[in-house]
């Protein structure tokens, strides 16, 4: 007899997997992998860096896996784990440009990432989607997460600010200054 992984709830998937059940942990990642990958991709706006950042978070919630508290939301928990990858992944980014600066001209130039748009993302839909994803990726952190928390992924001001460890206040601040911004980024194109 095979369990029907869909039926179970998130408090029952964690449980098996951490038993050692992997096709529990593999419902798991059915279920969140395109909620996190849409997070992922808002805060850094490029898609393959975005699927590395998702991989990372779902790796590390599996090893996480046993602190995971079935009273909490499974998509909130693992929302946290991916905001701190998409952090740590910022960081590692600036590292990486500052010290870019010490390489010799030859390595910097082949370095460089052609960030022009494939020619087939050229349709005018792609091309703003690409447009907006990129201005939202360029906010401060602390205007862009409370924003693609919100506006993207649908949580609620409350799991927002359970995610972010601020007030439901400090959110609604933030979602209203980050909307200015956005506004500002895209109208000055």
């Amino acid at each position: 007899m095979s369990l029907d992984w869909a039926a179970l709830s998130d408090g029952e998937l964690a449980t098996l997997s951490v038993a050692g059940r992997q096709a529990a942990f593999a419902e798991i990642v059915r279920r969140y992998r395109q909620p996190m990958f849409r997070l992922s991709r808002a805060f850094l706006g490029d898609a393959d860096d975005a699927l590395d950042v998702t991989q990372e978070a779902f790796v590390a919630a599996h090893q996480a896996l046993s602190r995971y508290d079935p009273n909490r939301s499974m998509q909130a928990w693992l929302t946290t784990i991916a905001v701190n990858k998409c952090r740590d992944w910022a960081r590692k980014r600036a590292v990486r440009r500052f010290l870019s600066f010490a390489l010799p001209n030859d390595e910097q130039v082949q370095s460089i990432v052609d960030e022009q748009v494939p020619i087939d993302d050229a349709a005018g839909d792609r091309q703003e989607l690409d447009r907006v994803t990129h201005a939202i990726s360029t906010l401060p952190a602390n205007l862009k997460e409370p924003l693609v928390l919100r506006t993207i992924e649908g949580l609620s001001q409350a799991e927002t600010a359970d995610v972010l460890g601020i007030s439901q206040k400090a959110v609604e601040t933030r979602l209203y200054r980050a909307r200015a911004r956005l506004l500002e980024k895209l109208g000055s194109r």
